[in-house]
């Protein structure tokens, strides 16, 4: 079955930039959609941006629209968001899901990973 680990999380100043990745094992992220939520404490849990399985588009939420981007290394099995111009609103445990199709991912898919704290700070 399809296993996710993310890793990449750090402490970093505002307008810094991080890349999370989303690493798979059990089975081929091209056969998935993939999703990034992120949540804060005290927060609800938030999607942030989606990649699809069939032709590879990607959805952002308006909040981080034109600073993070989504994208998949099908070669390393491995999902990305890289993070720019990164905001004191953005600290959150970062999760990667997925799911067969975007549809399900936005509202949460079957598979998880554990997460991964970025912390911004001035």
């Amino acid at each position: 079955q399809l296993q996710l680990v993310e890793s990449g999380g750090d402490l970093v100043q505002v307008g810094g930039s991080l890349r999370l990745s989303c690493a798979a094992s059990g089975a081929t992220v091209d056969y998935y959609a993939i999703g990034w939520f992120r949540q804060a404490p005290g927060k609800e849990r938030e999607g942030v941006a989606c990649i699809s399985r069939s032709d590879g588009s990607t959805y952002y939420a308006a909040f981080v629209k034109g600073r993070f981007t989504i994208s998949r290394d099908n070669a390393k099995n491995t999902v990305y968001l890289q993070m720019n111009s990164l905001k004191p609103e953005d600290t959150a445990v970062y999760y990667c899901n997925a799911d067969i199709d975007s549809s399900i991912v936005v509202r949460g898919g079957k598979y998880w990973g554990q997460g991964t704290q970025v912390t911004v700070s001035s």
